[in-house]
C-alpha cells in the first residue's frame, strides 16, 4: 500500500478541494506494478439529497470515452479489417468530395479524411467556434440534442455522414485541433462490424473485461449510482448542471440512437482501471489478450509531426506533452506543468473523468469527479503531484 504519510497529504489534499466546494466529491485510485495501492473516496454524489460517494459510484466519462473507441479501431487494425490511410468516405459516404473553408469560402479539400487524422485528431473536424466549419458542427450537435427525446433521433451513422457534408476546418492532416473526430471512428466501427458500436464495444471490450457498468445508457437498477453533475454558481459554491451536451442523455435512463465515440459512455473507476489495466499490461487482463503488445506501443505512442505540434501547443497545461491515437503522451517532462515521466498517457473527460497510465513507473491515477467544464483540474495535478513525486 502507499505510505501512510502520502496517504494522508493526498487524503487531506482532496478533501480541502471538497471543502472549498471546488468539487462535490471524488472517487480517487492508484495502481501500482498491476496492484491497487490505494483507494479513497470523499464528498457527495448528490448535494441536495445528502447521497454519499460510493465505490460503484457511476460517472459520465465524456471524452474519456476516445480512448476506448480508438482501442476498438486498433482490433480492426490488427484483424486487418481496416487500414489507417483508407479514406473515411469507404465506410461514411457522407465524406465523398471534403471541402475545406479557405476565407469564408468552401472549397475541395486536397485530399480525403482518413482514419489515422482521425485517430490523431488532424482531420480538420472541430466542436466549434467561430468558422464556418465550427459552426456547422455545433448546429448539427444542437439539431441533435433538439431531436433527443423525438421520434426521429439522430443515429451514429446519419451524424457522421452530416458532418462529413459540413467544411473542415483545415486541410487534412495540415495542423491539430481538439473535435468530433472519435464521434466519426464510432461509426466506422459500426459500419465495418455490421452491428451497433455499443454492441461491438459490449463483445469485443466489455463483457471480457468484466467492465459491468460501463456502456452509453443505464438501466433503471443502476440510475441510482449516477452522480449529479455540479458546475460553480458564481459565488464560491456549486449548483446543479443537468443539460444536454454533445448529444448525449443527461440521465442516460434510455438506449440513444447516437452512441458516441468521443463522449458517450458511463462507467465506475472499478470499470475504468480493468480498461487502464488491459493497457499498461500490454493488452491484457484478466487473461484475454485484447490486443497485442505491438499494437498497444503503436496506439500510446506521439503521433503528431512537427507543424501539427503546433496546434497542439496552444493548450498550455499540456506543455511537455503530445498526442497521438485520441490521448496525451508526455515526451519532455522537464516542460510539464506537473510531475511525470515519458511515455505517460491518458486523457481526461469534460465533466473530469481522468486517468492516466506511466509505464516506466509501472503506476495508473484515476480520479472520477463530476464537475461542468472540469477537463483536468488543478486538483487532479495536485493530487497526481502528490503520487509522483512519492515515487
Amino acid at each position: 500500500m502507499l505510505e501512510l504519510k502520502l496517504a494522508n497529504q493526498l487524503k487531506k489534499t482532496l478533501k480541502a478541494s471538497i471543502d472549498r466546494q471546488e468539487i462535490a466529491g471524488a472517487n480517487f485510485m492508484v495502481i501500482k506494478d498491476g496492484n491497487m495501492v490505494f483507494y479513497h473516496e470523499d464528498g457527495l454524489a448528490d448535494i441536495e439529497s445528502g447521497r454519499p460517494m460510493t465505490r460503484d459510484s457511476i460517472f459520465r466519462l465524456y471524452s474519456m470515452t476516445k480512448p476506448i473507441t480508438a482501442t476498438s479501431v486498433m482490433m480492426l487494425l490488427e484483424r486487418g479489417e481496416i487500414d489507417l490511410f483508407d479514406p473515411v468516405s469507404r465506410y461514411i459516404p457522407g465524406f465523398n468530395n471534403p471541402q475545406v473553408e479557405n476565407n469564408g469560402e468552401w472549397v475541395p479539400a486536397s485530399r480525403e479524411v482518413n482514419i489515422h487524422d482521425l485517430l490523431n485528431m488532424t482531420s480538420g473536424l472541430v466542436y466549434g467556434g467561430t468558422d464556418q466549419a465550427g459552426q456547422y458542427t455545433e448546429a448539427l450537435f444542437q439539431e441533435m440534442n433538439e431531436r433527443l427525446y423525438g421520434k426521429n433521433p439522430m443515429s451514429t451513422l446519419e451524424f457522421a455522414n452530416r458532418l462529413g457534408q459540413g467544411p473542415l476546418s483545415f486541410e487534412p492532416g495540415s495542423s491539430w485541433q481538439y473535435g468530433a473526430s472519435a464521434d466519426i471512428l464510432g461509426a466506422i466501427v459500426e459500419s465495418v462490424s455490421g452491428m451497433r458500436y455499443g454492441e461491438f464495444l459490449q463483445k469485443e471490450i466489455f463483457d471480457p473485461l468484466e467492465m459491468k457498468d460501463t456502456g452509453f445508457w443505464l438501466p433503471e437498477e443502476k440510475r441510482s449510482r449516477l452522480v449529479k453533475t455540479y458546475q460553480d454558481d458564481g459565488a464560491g459554491g456549486l449548483k446543479l448542471f443537468a443539460e444536454t451536451h454533445l448529444g448525449i442523455q443527461h440521465q442516460m435512463d434510455q438506449q440513444p440512437a447516437f452512441e458516441s465515440g468521443g463522449a458517450g459512455l458511463a462507467s465506475t473507476i472499478d470499470d475504468a482501471a480493468r480498461f487502464t489495466t488491459m493497457l499498461m499490461n500490454q493488452g491484457s487482463c484478466n487473461g484475454i489478450q485484447l490486443l497485442r503488445p505491438r499494437t498497444v506501443q503503436y496506439l500510446t505512442s506521439a503521433a503528431l509531426t512537427d507543424w501539427q505540434q503546433k496546434g497542439f501547443d496552444t493548450w498550455h497545461t499540456f506543455h511537455g506533452y503530445s498526442y497521438g491515437n485520441q490521448m496525451r503522451i508526455m515526451t519532455n517532462p522537464e516542460k510539464a506543468g506537473l510531475i511525470g515521466s515519458s511515455g505517460e498517457y491518458g486523457w481526461d473527460g469534460w465533466l473530469g473523468a481522468y486517468f492516466c497510465n506511466s509505464p516506466q513507473d509501472g503506476l495508473t491515477i484515476l480520479f472520477m469527479i463530476q464537475k461542468k467544464d472540469a477537463g483536468t483540474m488543478a486538483i487532479t495535478r495536485k493530487l497526481r503531484n502528490i503520487v509522483f513525486s512519492g515515487l
